[in-house]
């Protein structure tokens, strides 16, 4: 028996992996989605892997002249042969999660993840129902202890819509995953140098300041009740384009990217508007969520309508500033002061660059920093790695502002290149409470009762005829937290 196995005998509670990975494997998945989703499918594949193929046909000094990112290599599981193959093959995965110490797995794809990042129209949304179908009929016979997660492009509402009603309402999966990061080109660029148009992007972060509102896209979500993921990155963009070193890119960037899209959402109102609604960031881990969440605040506490007017320029007494500059300044600064040269006491439209609403936070209809703990824990979640120590950040109460807990989920990552040993990945995670840096409690909310609350709050039915049915719906109905003491 492994050591995971034994590590799950001991615990009092199922574990649940919000963030495993199966591994596609390119002529069989070619063959099959070419099949259902015809030439857009194949073309949408071969867009999908355009990017690393050309990256790592070039040279390190021509990726520099191009600003191109040194992609990975060598990404796949090849020593441990077994690890290899289970990720290839669902029903190995099957066979061996009792070995690993999981009950139940969300598995995100692999190449499946770039689907809905391609510019064509009409290849990605092919290739997106496509793979979903896929999908869908491949784990169906495994779905007691394990559901695909399906791929939902986002470049405009209507399609990410039509593809949840198809996914989720006709096929059935339970679990969607979204580009959180579209990549748009810049307006200007497009308009006057149509042929540079793809040097020059600006990502939509399908919150605030979208290009569109994707409102009906989160109460599509709400009907169909499924919980909106993102597994979004941004290796090779802004500060992450080393030509030469992947591990530059990496660091990060899953950090970086979800950063963007939840600080989106809650500006934009999102968390408001759909309050209940969970949303879940992965891969990223939950250090930046503890920074956001205190930054979120403290911008608030400065920066709402009213203490504005601390820095609102018709706030300035010139009166005073002139007695004050006269006696305290030199000649200089009494003649700038006097003659008003630098110093303005307009605050018109004129001042705010054209902005008429100057509280950043008004969509989230804030009257106290209390309110943002509401919005901001009780809606995000974010998937964590075994192996990542600033977890235990999350469970810092005494830290935290209003004595939060920062929710987070258990992911695997198995499959990936990250994981040298899928049978390993739960006691390295449970080091956390060998180490006393969080207690068994926490490690039950971490791979137990937050992944149960984060997809069945949305959907009560979630995990019905699943390995754990029965403790999920006993702390659902609970309200209350799962013991964990035995």
């Amino acid at each position: 028996m492994s050591e995971a196995a034994n590590l799950r005998g001991r615990l009092p509670h199922p574990v649940i992996d919000a963030d495993g990975h199966w591994l596609e494997t390119g002529p069989v998945v070619v063959e099959a989605l070419g099949k259902i989703g015809g030439d857009a499918a194949r073309r949408g594949i071969r867009l999908n892997g355009e990017r690393v193929r050309r990256s790592l046909s070039m040279t390190p000094e021509e990726r520099r002249h191009e600003n191109v990112a040194q992609e990975a290599f060598w990404g796949a599981p090849t020593k441990n042969t077994r690890d290899r193959a289970t990720a290839m093959l669902p029903a190995l995965m099957y066979e061996r999660l009792d070995e690993f110490g999981i009950d139940y797995a969300i598995l995100f794809p692999t190449m499946g993840l770039g689907f809905p990042r391609i510019d064509d129209t009409e290849a990605r949304r092919a290739l997106c129902r496509a793979f979903n179908i896929y999908c869908a009929e491949l784990f169906e016979p495994f779905s007691d202890r394990m559901s695909p997660v399906a791929v939902i492009p986002m470049h405009d509402p209507e399609e990410a819509v039509a593809e949840l009603e198809h996914a989720v309402g006709e096929l059935g999966l339970k679990a969607v995953t979204m580009n959180s990061l579209v990549e748009r080109p810049v307006g200007r660029v497009a308009d006057e140098r149509p042929d540079a148009s793809d040097l020059a992007r600006w990502f939509d972060v399908i919150g605030l300041d979208s290009a569109h509102d994707y409102d009906p896209v989160w109460q599509k979500c709400r009907e169909l009740g499924v919980s909106p993921t993102f597994h979004r990155g941004s290796r090779g963009k802004a500060l992450r384009v080393s030509p030469t070193n992947f591990c530059y890119n990496h660091i990060g960037h899953f950090a970086a990217a979800s950063e963007a899209t939840c600080k989106a959402l809650f500006l934009g109102g999102v968390s408001r508007r759909f309050s209940d609604l969970n949303f879940g960031f992965l891969e990223g881990g939950v250090g930046f969520a503890c920074l956001l969440y205190a930054d979120l605040i403290g911008h608030w506490q400065i920066r709402n309508g009213e203490a504005l007017e601390y820095t609102d320029p018709a706030q300035l007494d010139l009166t005073e500033l002139t007695e004050l500059a006269e006696r305290y300044g030199g000649p200089e600064m009494i003649d700038a002061v006097r003659s008003g040269k630098g110093i303005s006491t307009r605050n018109g439209a004129e001042t705010t660059g054209g902005l008429t609403e100057l509280d950043d936070y008004s969509a989230c209809e804030i009257t106290e920093a209390a309110d943002i703990k509401t919005l901001f824990v009780d809606r995000f979640y974010f998937g964590c790695e075994a192996d990542d120590a600033t977890n235990a950040w999350a469970f810092n109460t005494k830290n935290n502002p209003f004595d939060a807990e920062i929710k987070t989920l258990f992911g695997s990552d198995v499959g990936h290149f990250d994981v040298q040993d899928m049978a390993g990945v739960l006691p390295e995670a449970y080091e956390l409470v060998e180490d006393e840096k969080i207690t068994d409690d926490h490690f039950s909310h971490f791979v137990f009762e937050n992944p149960v609350r984060f997809w069945g709050e949305t959907n009560p039915r979630f995990f019905e005829g699943t390995r754990v049915a029965k403790e999920a719906q006993t702390l659902l109905e609970s309200g209350g937290e799962a013991s964990t003491r035995t």
